[in-house]
């Protein structure tokens, strides 16, 4: 999967874009400010995903202007095609000139990765950003998982509703009310479980040889599977499903104590770890970001082997607190995929052996 050509108008602070890059490595490198990162940000909308900066769609149109304009052509399935994003605005999308409506049915016709400095806290925070990542990596490979996602989410907040009204007061058949969202809550779960469980543990070896590639062979990577009350993710589902049924029922009482459900795939998390430690802990601010990028390259390699065409990887200010090593790494030896990476370090540039460069100057892509 690439891309080969990327036309914009009226989005960001972008003037009128005509891109045309090479298969290999892009490299976008300007001062602060000056759109880098809004030209990633084009590309990923292709994907059919939200602005990854978390930006509301009203906010990609350029001052001054009603609507933003995204044309793109790309090689996928083994042939050209061309879509297009409007931001008007609401995101609507064609796709070789057929009017999807939301842009968001674009997903799953061209796939990307991203790593953003945003995408720290995969390492940094808490688990909440691990079990999203861990969910939309995998959406990308079977979008159909997003019903068991929002099956789940819709069960947990029923529960956790009727719970704060039990706590509150006496509810007549709570336990029989608690039972049927326990049954519910349990078959989704045990799905999610098994999923985040099973992707996380095809990932890690890929993760590792990244990282492995990254840090010249110094140093490891491993990835843990935490799911919550040490549930037995692995399992036959059916043994899973009833081993969270079973966790749900035991923590009933500590449940209506709190108000909310203590146990299950919404308190998951996975540890990553550098030589034997915690990267939260003990890595340094390259470690937690080789670490990042080691999980979305696997991300990557996952997606390539389902859909046996690699997606384009998407790198906003990857440079920073990276060796001359790890820099090279990400430069001259990813191959195979094309790669769109932005940097502010000129010097960055010359390291480069091939590929594409591009100036970026208050909106203007200027070819080097």
């Amino acid at each position: 999967m690439r891309v080969t050509r990327l036309c914009a108008a009226g989005f960001r602070n972008l003037s009128e874009t005509d891109i045309r890059p090479t298969d290999g490595v892009n490299l976008f490198c300007g001062a602060n400010a000056q759109g880098k990162t809004n030209i990633l940000e084009a590309l990923w909308l292709f994907t059919g995903g939200r602005s990854f900066r978390g930006a509301k769609d009203a906010e990609m149109i350029g001052f001054g202007c009603e609507k933003a304009s995204l044309s793109m052509e790309f090689f996928a399935a083994e042939r050209e095609q061309k879509a297009t994003v409007t931001v008007a605005p609401r995101r609507t999308a064609t796709l070789n000139g057929v009017e999807l409506g939301p842009a968001t049915k674009l997903a799953g016709r061209f796939c990307g990765i991203v790593f953003s400095p945003t995408h720290l806290s995969l390492i940094k925070d808490g688990p909440d950003g691990r079990r999203r990542f861990l969910d939309a990596a995998y959406c990308q490979l079977r979008p159909t998982y997003t019903n068991t996602l929002a099956a789940y989410t819709r069960t947990l907040t029923q529960r956790n509703a009727l719970l704060r009204e039990v706590k509150q007061g006496a509810v007549a058949g709570a336990d029989e009310l608690l039972a049927v969202f326990d049954a519910q809550l349990a078959a989704a779960g045990a799905r999610l479980l098994r999923v985040r469980g099973a992707y996380l543990s095809h990932i890690a070896p890929m993760a590792a040889a990244i990282y492995d590639g990254l840090s010249r062979k110094q140093e490891t990577l491993e990835l843990q599977y935490l799911p919550s009350g040490d549930l037995p993710w692995n399992a036959a589902v059916e043994d899973v499903q009833g081993a969270l049924e079973e966790a749900l029922l035991r923590a009933r009482a500590a449940d209506i104590a709190a108000g909310f459900t203590t146990v299950g795939p919404h308190r998951d998390d996975f540890d990553v770890a550098i030589n034997g430690l915690s990267a939260r802990v003990y890595g340094s601010q390259g470690q937690q970001r080789s670490a990042v990028l080691a999980l979305k390259l696997a991300e990557a390699e996952a997606l390539r082997e389902v859909t046996e065409e690699a997606p384009v990887a998407l790198l906003d200010d990857v440079m920073s607190e990276l060796d001359e090593w790890r820099q090279d790494y990400l430069l001259n030896h990813l191959t195979d995929v094309q790669v769109f990476i932005t940097c502010c370090e000129p010097s960055s540039v010359m390291r480069m052996a091939g590929g594409a460069r591009f100036r970026v100057e208050g909106g203007k892509i200027l070819t080097e």
